[in-house]
This record gives C-alpha cells, sequence and structure tokens, in this order.
C-alpha cells in the first residue's frame, strides 16, 4: 500500500492539483463503465458519443501506449509523459486535430457547439457565446490552428 501511494505521488507532483482534478475528470468521462481502467469497449462508447468510432485497430494502437491496464495512475503518467515531451501549442492542437478526420485544420461550428455543451464541463449557451467572440470563424468552420495561436501568445502582443 505504501508502494502504490508513493507511486501516485510521483506521477502527482509533476501536475498542480487543479490539473489533477481535470484530469480525474476526463479519465471518470472516458472511464464509461465505471470500473477504473480504460479498455477498448470505453473507448468505443466515448468515440460514439462524439459520433465517431475508429476502427478496432486504430483503438487498440492507442491502448498499446500504456504499458499495462489503463488505469488513473497510468493515465497521468501518459498525459505527463506527453506534455513534458512537447509544446503546449501543439499539444492544444493535437486535442483539437482529434475531431478534425480530414486534417483540414478546422472544425465545422456547429459541431464543436455541440461537443462544447454536451461533453465534460458542459459549456451554457452564455459560455459558448463568450468563446465564440474571439473564434476565428469562416464559413461556418472554426479554425483551430488560428485559435491555438491566438491562445498562446498573439491576444498578448494586442495589449
Amino acid at each position: 500500500m505504501a508502494d502504490e501511494k508513493r507511486e501516485v505521488h510521483n506521477v502527482t507532483k509533476s501536475f498542480k492539483p487543479y490539473q489533477i482534478q481535470e484530469y480525474k475528470e476526463a479519465f471518470t468521462m472516458i472511464d464509461v463503465n465505471r470500473d477504473g481502467i480504460i479498455d477498448m469497449e470505453d473507448l468505443k462508447d466515448m468515440y460514439s458519443n462524439l459520433g465517431r468510432i475508429p476502427p478496432d485497430a486504430e483503438l487498440k494502437e492507442m491502448l498499446k501506449e500504456a504499458p499495462g491496464p489503463l488505469n488513473f495512475t497510468m493515465f497521468l503518467n501518459l498525459f505527463g509523459e506527453k506534455l513534458s515531451g512537447t509544446d503546449p501549442e501543439e499539444t492544444i492542437r493535437q486535442a483539437f486535430s482529434m475531431f478534425d478526420d480530414d486534417n483540414k485544420g478546422h472544425i465545422p461550428e456547429e459541431y464543436l457547439k455541440d461537443l462544447l455543451s454536451n461533453m465534460g464541463d458542459n459549456f451554457t449557451a452564455d459560455e459558448i457565446k463568450q468563446t465564440w467572440k474571439e473564434a476565428p470563424l469562416e464559413k461556418g468552420q472554426f479554425d483551430y490552428k488560428s485559435f491555438v495561436g491566438i491562445l498562446k501568445g498573439k491576444e498578448e502582443s494586442n495589449e
């Protein structure tokens, strides 16, 4: 038991408490059957809620990134490794790209609004309206690559 606590402590020391809480919420959302492990069925259920189920081979590749069962500690370890080795801007861009099957750099505005209002910490209509004030939109498409640029510094140079 002491070893397990030490392992969790070592993983969590690279995250701030609010980040751990956000990852816990994400983990819980993905762990549809609430058994404490993310498996193939959980991924299928999560993706079906998003309107797309990748082929089993793609889901297996995702799960292979973990050297064992994908419990919350492993989930944190994987994110810690990914975040320590990547540019934060690229990490945000990759998160958006999960919803961009054709890798065009944009997501349909209505699809993103639906995701924001129905997944995770559901945005209210007012929160979406506030977000959209700064959103780079063109012809009903949300340009997430431009948005990431805005998030990562362009807004600071305008002050």
